[in-house]
């Protein structure tokens, strides 16, 4: 059975079996995907963390198949149900579609109309016209099967009761099953209307009022946002195939002549169509569309937190944090290299010109006093005017003034972590922090927050909560170990994701940290309590230990490593650091000298990567940026204006963009370039500085119209045609150009 795992999985991603066996091999013994990819390059034939997790979720849904189809066999030898054909056709099966078609039939079920008929003993009846035989009179057939005793009076009865089998049979034969379901997803149409009742209190779910979309194009975002009006009350939504079609196709399967019997068969499929089979393929192709939308919304979220997560960091400065207010005053706190907290206060700029003047004064002072860097001020309400009041400062040049993305800060400031963290400071404290260690390193303050708090989500609260804790956390990995982590300045939050540890161990070694001091070496790791040496060799290739002894401990090297790297310094006759510092003397080593039975040149490779960038931060260099002046809200802005922005999320039909005035705009997947786009992720990415320019304003209800395409674009009022309503029968619905719809269905419906 592992071995068709692994042959299955292997014509899959088109590579060879022995690489997904080694794989599967590392996986069952506990080595975690980052450690494969980075560190068992020889052994999986340099497979990168995508086709590593492809491997784990692919053998676990065959497992998960094969585990059913030994249940399924089980249920039918224990009811003596099985026959040598159906094993043969259960074995046979691929896909847990298939094995669930097949075992339909066979399925314990509650009373049916069919069962009741069989127990009337018309089932022989119902065969007897199924065959179609010419000298078949159904009338006369049916008159042997009146019984008075067990409910049957007439033909008339035994002829429904033999219908009511047939439509059962025909629902459920495997063959019309697939025929139909193809027919749903290629001919099928999503259609929604208002509940009369809910009209008025539905506004935002107007464009679905009366709306019909092919299922084979429906985007993800609006198949999400019907379900949603559904769930919520507002919307009726059903997907429907083409009646007349789908009979045709089971005509054309069942009927094979044209006798008595034939107006009893196509009597049972309309009957079995209406009443099983559509309601059974409408559910099925429900929950089959549902799925495809929540991996498609969330891979867009997948790959949405990667780029927030690998933002750029400003690094080790002393920063002074803001997180701005009106009525309550901007709270201030001060932040050391590594952002410690050293104080804190309030200040009240906008309460007044001689206010302004005093806290101008205290900030000019604090600046000297706690030798500040960088001034982080989040981008919340009163963000654009407490950044024009800091800038007016005139604080000495070297000071970056920063605004900072804080979405988020509020949930980490109630947070158990935060609560841990600083017990004796309130929430705006705790969220003025975030702040300024978000500017510090986006990753290791980001990681202490839910990912579904972070708002770079499309409908993440309606897709399959378990597959997306799966794919964000392994996101969150993935960018944790590519980083590395410093081990004698890390949070628990932080360590926990890197390869091998998780939670426990990480409060472990903060508490040893905590108790002995920093860390002087990884050698020491193993010191910690419960930290063995299976979770060692997955960890400690990933943490770093800036200034230890082994310049290696700084290093993504990994400790097993150690020797050879030893090897090439003793053969030069030199030290490990000088090898490190010196670039002449690392063009003289010979890689083909250094192979082994199990280390290959791709991991030679890596090692030299790191001998001359020990540690690299694989992240891009931090840019400054500074939102337009007097630009602040959306009352300020007119069409046509060109405005700097940053990309705050990344949808299917476009992407959004902070251009300062505390309303993200949208930017059409048709405005983002001069040519043709068929995927946002493909032109931007978040956190990417743009230019844009305005299109259009609405201010009542809060949206904003922009485009990146580098000719003229005029701003122009939307324009109400450009929502297809009412297609005609029997043709395809027209798509949507998707300009309006989209914005007002993400604007309007999106919930974080």
């Amino acid at each position: 059975m592992e071995q068709q795992f692994v042959l299955t999985v292997a014509g899959e991603l088109n590579i060879s079996a022995r690489q997904v066996a080694a794989t599967a091999e590392l996986l069952a013994d506990g080595a975690t995907v980052p450690f494969i990819a980075r560190y068992r390059k020889e052994v999986t034939g340099s497979l990168d963390e995508v086709a590593v997790t492809h491997i784990r979720d692919r053998l676990q849904q065959l497992k998960e198949l094969y585990a059913r189809r030994d249940s399924i066999l089980a249920s039918l030898k224990e009811r003596e149900l099985l026959t040598p054909e159906l094993e043969s056709a259960i074995m046979a099966a691929q896909t847990m579609t298939e094995l669930e078609d097949i075992y339909l039939p066979y399925r314990p079920k509650r009373r049916t109309r069919a069962t009741i008929a069989r127990e009337k003993g018309l089932e022989p009846l119902a065969l007897l016209i199924m065959e179609q035989k010419d000298t078949t009179d159904p009338q006369i057939a049916a008159a042997e099967f009146i019984n008075p005793e067990k409910g049957v009076d007439t033909t008339e009865q035994a002829l429904a009761g033999a219908c009511d089998i047939i439509a059962e049979m025909i629902s459920e034969d495997p063959n019309s099953r697939a025929r139909i379901r193809e027919l749903y997803f290629t001919a099928g149409q999503f259609s929604s209307k208002v509940m009369e009742d809910k009209k008025a209190d539905a506004a935002k779910y107007q464009d679905y009022f009366e709306w019909t979309e092919p299922v084979a194009t429906a985007p993800s975002h609006r198949i999400l946002a019907m379900r949603r009006g559904e769930n919520e009350g507002f919307l009726m939504f059903r997907i429907q195939a083409p009646k007349e079609t789908a009979q045709q196709l089971l005509y054309a399967i069942y009927i094979h002549s044209s006798n008595a019997c034939t107006p009893y068969i196509r009597s049972a499929i309309d009957d079995g169509y209406d009443r099983l089979l559509s309601p059974s393929m409408e559910t099925e192709v429900r929950l089959e569309t549902k799925k495809r939308a929540d991996m498609e919304a969330i891979k867009i979220f997948a790959e949405n937190l990667r780029q927030l997560l690998l933002a750029s960091p400003l690094g080790q400065k002393n920063v002074l944090a803001i997180d701005p207010g009106y009525r309550t005053g901007c709270k201030v706190v001060f932040l050391d290299k590594q952002g410690k907290l050293l104080g804190n206060d309030v200040i009240y700029p906008h309460n007044g010109e001689q206010a302004a003047k005093r806290e101008a004064e205290r900030i000019r002072l604090w600046c000297r006093q706690y030798q500040i860097e960088a001034v982080a001020i989040g981008n919340g309400t009163a963000g654009r005017e407490t950044e024009d009041f800091v800038r007016a400062l005139e604080l000495d040049k070297s000071i970056i003034i920063v605004m900072v993305n804080e979405s988020g800060a509020s949930v980490y400031s109630a947070s158990e972590a935060a609560r841990e963290e600083f017990s004796d400071y309130d929430l705006t404290v705790r969220g003025a922090v975030s702040i300024g260690r978000r500017l510090m390193d986006p990753l290791a303050e980001l990681v202490k927050i839910d990912p579904k708090s972070i708002g770079v989500g499309q409908y993440q609260h309606d897709v399959d909560q378990t597959m997306l804790k799966q794919s964000l956390d392994d996101v969150v990995i993935s960018c944790v170990n590519n980083v590395g982590v410093e081990v004698n300045t890390a949070s628990k939050q932080l360590l926990m994701y890197v390869s091998g540890l998780g939670p426990a161990l990480a409060q472990k070694i903060v508490e040893y940290r905590n108790e002995n001091g920093p860390f002087q070496s990884r050698e020491n790791l193993t010191r910690v309590p419960r930290l063995g040496a299976k979770a060692f060799e997955q960890a400690a290739g990933f943490l770093r230990i800036r200034n230890a002894e082994n310049p290696l401990d700084a290093s993504a090297v990994h400790p097993e490593s150690y020797p050879i790297v030893d090897r090439m310094a003793s053969d030069l006759n030199c030290s490990v650091k000088q090898l490190m510092e010196d670039a002449a003397l690392r063009s003289k080593i010979k890689l083909d000298n250094y192979k082994t039975d199990t280390i290959g040149l791709e991991t030679l490779n890596d090692i030299m990567q790191e001998l001359a960038k020990p540690g690299r931060d694989p992240r891009s260099q931090f840019e400054q940026f500074k939102f337009a002046d007097g630009i602040t809200k959306i009352e300020d802005l007119t069409a046509g204006m060109k405005l700097p922005g940053i990309v705050t999320n990344i949808t299917a039909f476009g992407v959004f963009v902070d251009i300062g005035v505390h309303q993200d705009g949208l930017v059409h997947i048709s405005e983002l370039a001069d040519r043709f786009i068929k995927d946002p992720a493909d032109v931007v990415k978040v956190h990417q500085k743009v230019q844009v320019t305005v299109l259009e304003v609405d201010i009542p209800r809060k949206r904003i119209r922009l485009s990146m395409k580098q000719g003229k674009p005029e701003g122009r009022p939307i324009e109400k045609k450009e929502v297809p309503r009412k297609p005609q029968p029997k043709a395809p619905a027209p798509r949507s150009s998707g300009k309006l719809i989209d914005q007002l269905r993400f604007g309007d419906v999106r919930l974080s």
